[in-house]
């Protein structure tokens, strides 16, 4: 077996004075001129005699000729080795992983395959064996492999009802490429690999083609893709500003085209943890990418699947700067939903963290419009939102904040919780609104009686109105049956205006 491998690999040496594009890993159609298998995919004579090369063999020509050359013969194990020769090996090795297979034929390719699977794991084997793997020497070999099997065209997304859908629901879709991201993650977080070094291969189109992946339907490739970039965001500083850009633009098209994109959790637990790290005060740029990518992922149907991840985003821009509290607000107001119901849910969970840590001055800025929303969601028909709004005086820091300006809210909210008391189907509706109530006579029970006293003469008033539009309906009713006998037996609109209710 070594014997084979040494005719197959040795020989070949390395051109020290050869440039490499920094742009982007080097592909098959720039390397097939260097020493290595030839178009016809046989090793030259020069490679087969000698000993075994202790120098990293070129990178191989991807075609069915270099395939069939590089798999006709197993390659020696690791342990079979001396320590001087592992390092070529595992070129060797990566060289041989670095072709892909359609998987989807189970048929075609099969020895190959699984000569692929048992390579592919011995190297992870390999790097996770001790320090030194990952030197300046293979990784170049390893980008290229990585490359040639990570970036792909992802097959198109299952069709679903994306108000109806549930993560839950379905079985999730396996794609058998995501192995290799498990050596990627090796080699990102490796203290072997070096940043200066490795930033030639993990360019910025690395990282386009690596946020791409995002859309897989894999939750296993999506999780490793979560934690190697931000792995690569730690390492590589100078990529920081382009991966945040980079993102904002999957956001953009996710919000204003597409609406359907499967990485955005995971890309918005990424930019949680970097928005924690954000210094004080918080830049111009951070403060827009707030206002621009963030606010309106609001606005999506499917915004259930990732709304978790996003208020965390947005809570931790709030704690960091209070002033953002009325902008973000605001924005919040403006993406409200109408006939959503568990949006709205959602839109109140997410306010009752956004005013815990609101302060008292920017409360005062967008109360007024703030709570004609939650007076509108208090008489929701719908139990689930008129019992989450009513939940929010449970918040300590919400009362508080309500107290201190009780004389404008009260006003605002006491015809709400009145007519939820009256009217409201809801037994569970029915006794908290009567809690909130209660509070507010506790609190200021002079002030609750005079808003209670204009409450009912603005209805009394509002009787008034309808029962003078009733009276002037009935009498062009009786004009219009002098004229036509016929029109005596029909109903008139004042009757269904009556019906219901004030």
């Amino acid at each position: 077996m070594i014997k084979s491998m040494k005719q197959k690999f040795g020989g070949g040496k390395k051109e020290s004075g050869k440039s490499r594009d920094d742009a982007a890993p080097p592909s098959s159609s720039n390397s097939s001129s260097k020493i290595g298998p030839s178009a016809s995919g046989k090793v030259p004579s020069s490679a087969r005699s000698g000993t075994v090369a202790r120098d990293k063999p070129p990178i191989p020509a991807l075609n069915e000729q270099t395939l069939a050359s590089y798999y006709s013969d197993p390659l020696a194990a690791f342990r079979d080795v001396s320590p001087a020769e592992k390092q070529s090996l595992f070129a060797q090795k990566l060289h041989l992983c670095a072709f892909s297979f359609d998987f989807s034929n189970p048929t075609q390719y099969v020895r190959e395959k699984e000569v692929k699977r048992q390579t592919l794991l011995e190297l992870v084997d390999y790097a996770n064996s001790g320090a030194g793997k990952f030197t300046e020497a293979v990784s170049e070999d390893i980008v290229f492999m990585l490359s040639n099997n990570l970036f792909r065209t992802l097959p198109p997304s299952r069709s679903r009802t994306i108000e109806n859908y549930e993560a839950e629901e379905e079985e999730p879709s396996l794609d058998p490429a995501w192995p290799h991201l498990q050596f990627l993650l090796r080699f990102v977080v490796s203290n072997d690999t070096d940043a200066k070094v490795a930033k030639k291969y993990i360019d910025q189109q690395f990282v386009l083609k690596l946020l791409e992946l995002f859309d897989s339907e894999d939750p296993r490739e999506r999780d490793y893709l979560k934690t190697i970039l931000h792995r690569i965001y730690g390492k590589f500083m100078v990529h920081r500003p382009f991966i945040r850009k980079a993102i904002n633009n999957v956001f953009y098209r996710f919000i204003f085209e597409t609406e359907r994109h499967n990485g955005v959790a995971e890309l918005l637990e990424i930019l949680g943890s970097i928005i924690n790290g954000f210094a004080l005060p918080l830049k111009e740029e951070h403060k827009l990418f707030l206002q621009r990518a963030l606010m309106p992922l609001h606005k999506p149907k499917c915004v259930g699947l990732y709304h978790q991840q996003l208020a965390y985003c947005i809570t931790q821009f709030v704690e960091k700067d209070p002033k953002l509290a009325d902008p973000v607000l605001r924005s919040m107001l403006k993406y409200w939903p109408v006939t959503n119901s568990q949006k709205e849910v959602l839109f109140l969970g997410e306010l009752e963290e956004i005013l815990e840590l609101t302060q008292a001055s920017e409360f005062q800025k967008v109360m007024t419009v703030l709570f004609k929303q939650l007076a509108k969601c208090l008489n929701s028909q719908h139990f689930q939102v008129a019992e989450r709004s009513l939940f929010l005086w449970n918040n300590e820091q919400i009362v508080n904040l309500v107290a201190q300006h009780r004389h404008q809210l009260l006003p605002i909210v006491l015809p709400a919780l009145e007519e939820n008391t009256s009217s409201h189907w809801n037994p569970a509706v029915h006794g908290l609104t009567d809690n909130v109530r209660k509070m507010f006579q506790e609190l200021d029970e002079t002030l609750y009686d005079d808003c209670k006293r204009q409450y009912d003469e603005d209805v009394a008033k509002q009787r008034q109105l309808l029962d003078a539009r009733d009276k002037q309906w009935l009498h062009l009713h009786q004009l219009a049956v002098t004229k036509d006998r016929r029109l005596a037996d029909e109903k008139l609109p004042y009757y269904i205006v009556k019906e219901s209710g004030v």
